[in-house]
């Protein structure tokens, strides 16, 4: 049976200098996994305006159910306003309040996360209290969770990522998070040490550190992994970090080592890295031909 995939959070519009993109982690996660054939699946919340109309539609092309996108009278759709002078550090002004900030507990949610094998949340959910109450009671029913952490300034508080974190099975965070979440326990600056001790304060079952072009690191109970960069040409690196860990669900679901799996998940966000636009279409072939240069078996 196909595993089923739930992401919860934000879905928005990238407003760029001359266009606009769809997008949000959530969303981008959920069309990655759908890209390698993965039964994913996104609740959030649009307004009832055309901006709104437009995502569903988007959502329904990428072959994501609009079922569980819930569809509000009293607040716009959401935007982020990009800033792109840095192809390589993408910077967004995040309009605040929006739909997706009044995500509500409706009837059957608790079913669908409960039948999910994974459940993906990221920390913007959490800023607005009516969204963050329907995702704690979510997460009190979801088998296995999965936090990307994606600390976005100011919509975030320590208390708060730290209770999301001690609900986690599997978090990823790029290497600035770390540095920062390692900071408010004095912890070690030490790439290593640090992914080691938030491992074991907060219980995690996987921990994965992206950084960047230099690749990632993964730390589980069977040990560290690091994986380098694949040198690509850089087109924009919207939604690489979202490929990545679609691509890094969709290893572990095969049950594929830790080691193979990294390796495949940064080739997925490299690749992205070389397409415009956070949500390209691509196949686990793709990625194997384009930046692996393999074959998949």
């Amino acid at each position: 049976m196909t595993p089923t995939i739930t992401c919860f959070g934000e879905i928005l519009w990238d407003v760029l200098p001359t266009s606009k993109q769809p997008g949000g982690a959530p969303m981008n996660v959920a069309a990655d996994l759908r890209n390698f054939g993965l039964n994913a699946q996104l609740i959030s919340r649009v307004g009832s305006d055309d901006l709104g109309r437009e995502l569903l539609d988007f959502l329904a092309g990428k072959g994501i159910p609009v079922e569980l996108v819930q569809v509000g009278q009293s607040h716009l759709t959401g935007v982020a306003k990009a800033n792109i002078s840095d192809c390589n550090e993408v910077t967004y002004k995040i309009v605040q309040p929006v739909a997706w900030d009044y995500i509500q507990l409706v009837p059957g949610l608790l079913d669908v996360v409960r039948q999910s094998d994974l459940f993906v949340y990221g920390s913007l959910a959490a800023r607005s209290p009516q969204t963050y109450e329907t995702l704690r009671a979510l997460l009190a029913v979801a088998p296995r969770k999965v936090f990307d952490v994606n600390l976005r300034a100011p919509h975030y508080d320590r208390a708060t990522v730290e209770e999301l974190l001690y609900l986690a099975d599997i978090a990823k965070l790029n290497e600035h998070e770390l540095v920062e979440l390692a900071a408010w326990h004095g912890e070690e600056n030490d790439l290593h040490r640090a992914m080691q001790q938030l491992r074991e304060r907060f219980r995690l079952e996987t921990l994965i550190v992206t950084l960047g072009a230099d690749g990632a690191v993964l730390l589980d109970e069977t040990g560290l992994y690091s994986q380098v960069g694949f040198p690509v040409e850089v087109a924009d690196t919207i939604g690489s970090g979202d490929a990545f860990l679609a691509a890094f669900l969709y290893k572990t679901l095969q049950g594929e080592s830790a080691k193979k799996t990294l390796e495949f998940a940064c080739a997925t966000g490299a690749y992205v890295a070389t397409q415009q636009g956070a949500t390209p279409v691509f196949t686990a072939e793709t990625i194997a031909d384009k930046v692996l240069g393999t074959e998949v078996i």
